[in-house]
């Protein structure tokens, strides 16, 4: 006879739920991207599919007299041209926050690559010969390019009869939001001070440059609505934007994630979703359009370029007095995510530094430069950019080691934010910065270990065997920075997640659905993870993410571990205590535990706290199944004063610092990064692999920034000269330096497992290490990113 149900039983090691949190568990699509299966959306495909192309405006900045799309409709294989005429509601505008983006331009342009027309034919090329034959007659109109022009008394306005909530705030009309942030008496602390330095910095247009381009497929459906396949940041974001364009119902719209090759904020604005929907209800067929990389670069927001001005003091033995500080974002033609740029930009702008005495202002411009937006790092990238050429300037002044200099003035759990917010959970930048600084350093000319023959890889310049090691200098550089988790300002940040437990095939199995948007950054295995741990199941199924479901809210802000993560292990406690009280009717005779212990569901059962099992869960569930969903929220946060800037306006705060060690060929201004090491508090390392895996790709976008990642725009014409990976550079494999990582978890007592973002983080001090390291070796003072060869050898 078997062991009777309820009859206790030691749980041994063996039986416990193996793919919880804490382990380095494999990504359930690894394999499948690694080996080319994976299908990202750009492979979807249907039967009697159109495709769709988009004419875009050849000028930065124009009125529109004509359009003329007689031609493109005569081209055989065509089945619809549509311009701004044919949209079908009154609704003809979106935005993130500010609707004032047009679906299809009206009689104005206002960028280089705006969309003007729409095209669907029976094959791509057919669709853009047809679009190239569409005549649009612009009259060229001065371009705004930088603040000057922006502000001048008799500039051009980018956007008339502004009525957004920024808009009686702000001191121009092409200033999209300003963010002030006074604390203490910065006057009276200057005279404290008895070293004072100033900088200038100027901060390039990055871009996201994911390699899976902006794609998607739109289906009509016989209820008159439209079943819509994408790839994107925030599925809820878009339905809300898109349906009313469509003049339908959200119910009506069905919106489903396909595969993601890679987001970093790029796709947090709409792109050809709206596009694709139109074409595909005009035409009634299916509509698929992709975009190449030339298209990519006009179809997505990029990184703010910057323009700081910084002034900081320290008394003699080194203690920071005060910091003043401007930056101007350009935010392009339309306002995206710029507001909130700003005050992440304002709020993060005096670093992770004790500050009393602070005068900050951010602003964001409108210009007729592209639209920029969400970008890892958000704002805090540049400042960190800026604030850490300071303190090394500063450190010298003063005359002390730059990283004693920096744990001299660092901030610590309690610490009170130039906002008046204190930091209520541990903040270990001292320890961080010791860490990094600890890390054994690579050795010297590795070009020279392999034997007498120099390994031209491990040198600047690479296979191009530019040098075997003359001219090459090496240079160390340190930074540390500080990035918020989730989103901030009082929006209503907030996850939904289902989760349903039932016995398949004789064994407990999850089912996890939400609404996040799996970009690669690994949130579909945590969630498997977290069930695994709260339900004591083996068997998870993560469901696709689509908008049946409520809203995940957007893959970005770091924010998807925290707040889906926690809208997940919320639901499965629901879930675990309905099965516990199935339990407890069904079995609670069997064992006085069933009432009076604490009890787990651990490796398929019900156990004590003391590891006594009480019942299998098989035999608690039988036929039943238990389903919940719920939203779940992080504790919530206001908005920052507009006068003074102060308030509780982030809900978490991250860390990371990194050493940098480069090797520069001084004579041909040539640069090879040889480490980047990182240390980085993440509270709790959900999966330590992943966790690993993020801080090293956040480095190496860093990376790119500090020496070759800048689109290029003219500053006469507004046009993009580089739009293409063949001018538009990122690190590849051989730029890519070693990456060792140091991970400390100190955990933050109000998120799930005490768990801090992670992302973003890395991105911030990355930079700015490696412009130190430069520095370090060349002497030269380098207040622009990135640094191009002309900047080291004085040619530019």
């Amino acid at each position: 006879m078997g062991t009777p149900i309820g009859t206790p039983t030691e749980v041994t090691q063996g039986s416990r739920t193996k793919g919880a949190i804490g382990e380095s568990t494999l990504r359930p699509d690894g394999t499948l991207k690694v080996t080319g299966e994976f299908a990202y959306s750009s492979d979807m495909w249907h039967e009697d599919m159109l495709w769709g192309h988009i004419l875009r405006s050849t000028v930065a900045h124009a009125e529109i007299l004509s359009i003329d799309t007689g031609e493109a409709l005569a081209t055989p294989g065509v089945y619809a041209v549509m311009t701004y005429d044919d949209l079908p509601t009154d609704v003809k505008n979106y935005g993130l926050e500010v609707q004032d983006t047009p679906v299809l331009a009206h009689r104005r342009v206002r960028h280089h690559g705006e969309p003007v027309a729409i095209v669907a034919a029976d094959h791509p090329e057919t669709a853009r010969r047809a679009a190239a034959k569409i005549k649009v007659e612009y009259e060229e109109l001065p371009v705004i390019t930088d603040e000057a022009s922006a502000t001048a008394p008799d500039a051009i306005l980018i956007h008339e009869n502004r009525e957004d909530r920024h808009f009686a705030h702000v001191p121009h009309p092409n200033i999209v939001h300003r963010q002030p942030i006074v604390r203490g008496d910065v006057a009276a602390a200057r005279r404290r001070a008895d070293f004072v330095v100033e900088g200038e910095y100027t901060f390039g247009m990055q871009d996201q440059a994911f390699l899976g381009p902006e794609s998607g497929l739109a289906v009509p459906a016989e209820d008159g609505g439209v079943d819509l396949y994408i790839a994107t940041q925030w599925l809820h974001s878009d339905l809300r934007q898109i349906a009313p364009v469509l003049g339908l119902p959200e119910d009506k719209v069905r919106m489903t994630l396909s595969g993601v090759g890679g987001a970093f904020g790029g796709r947090e604005d709409l792109s050809m979703q709206i596009h694709a929907c139109l074409l595909a209800l005009r035409t009634g067929k299916p509509v698929k359009i992709v975009y190449n990389r030339f298209e990519s670069f006009f179809g997505h927001v990029h990184r703010h370029p910057a323009k700081l001005h910084y002034e900081h003091g320290a008394t003699k033995d080194g203690k920071l007095t005060h910091m003043k500080c401007r930056i101007v974002l350009d935010g392009g033609a339309y306002a995206s995510t710029s507001p909130a740029v700003v005050g992440n930009a304002a709020s993060l702008a005096a670093g992770p530094y004790v500050l009393d005495d602070v005068d900050i202002e951010a602003i964001a411009l409108y210009s007729n430069n592209p639209p920029c937006g969400a970008m890892r790092g958000f704002g805090a990238v540049q400042a960190c950019f800026a604030y850490e050429a300071q303190m090394d300037k500063l450190a010298d002044k003063v005359g002390l080691d730059r990283v004693e200099f920096r744990q001299l003035n660092a901030m610590s759990q309690g610490t009170v934010m130039p906002t008046g917010q204190p930091v209520d959970s541990p903040a270990p930048v001292a320890e961080l910065l010791r860490r990094v600084k600890a890390m054994p350093m690579p050795p010297e000319q590795q070009w020279l270990a392999a034997g007498v023959e120099a390994d031209v890889r491990q040198l600047p310049g690479g296979l191009s065997n530019t040098t075997h090691g003359e001219s090459v200098v090496r240079g160390v550089g340190y930074a540390v920075g500080i990035k918020n988790v989730g989103f901030s300002e009082g929006f209503d940040d907030y996850s939904t997640a289902k989760v349903r437990m039932e016995v398949v095939g004789g064994e407990p199995v999850a089912t996890v659905h939400t609404a996040m948007a799996e970009v690669g950054q690994g949130g579909v295995t945590v969630h498997a993870q977290i069930a695994r741990t709260e339900l004591g199941v083996a068997q998870v199924t993560i469901q696709p993410a689509d908008t049946q479901v409520g809203s995940a809210g957007s893959t970005s802000a770091s924010r998807q571990t925290y707040v889906t993560g926690g809208a997940v292990k919320n639901a499965c406690e629901l879930v675990r205590e309905q099965v516990l009280a199935i339990g407890r009717r069904k079995f609670g005779t069997y064992h006085p535990a069933w009432a009076t212990a604490e009890l787990l569901l651990e490796g398929g059962k019900v156990v004590t706290d003391g590891g006594e099992v009480l019942a299998d869960l098989a035999d608690v569930l039988e036929a039943e199944a238990v389903e919940v969903e719920e939203e779940w929220r992080h504790r919530p946060t206001e908005p920052f004063d507009l006068r003074t800037g102060q308030g509780f306006g982030h809900v978490q705060y991250s860390f990371a610092a990194h050493r940098a060690v480069v090797e520069v060929d001084t004579e041909l201004g040539l640069v090879k990064v040889i480490e980047l090491a990182c240390a980085q508090d993440v509270g709790k390392a959900l999966n330590p692999l992943s966790v690993i895996g993020q801080i090293q790709g956040g480095t190496t976008q860093g990376l790119g920034m500090a020496v070759m990642e800048e689109i290029i725009v003219d500053p006469v014409t507004a046009k993009v000269r580089n739009p293409s990976f063949t001018d538009y550079l990122i690190p590849t494999i051989l730029d890519t330096p070693t990456i060792p990582v140091d991970v400390l978890e100190l955990a933050d007592d109000h998120a799930p497992y005490g768990l801090r973002g992670v992302g973003e983080a890395p991105t911030l001090s990355s930079t700015p290490a490696v412009l130190a390291a430069i520095r370090d070796a060349t002497g030269l003072e380098l207040n622009r990113t990135p640094v191009r060869p002309e900047h080291l050898t004085g040619t530019a």
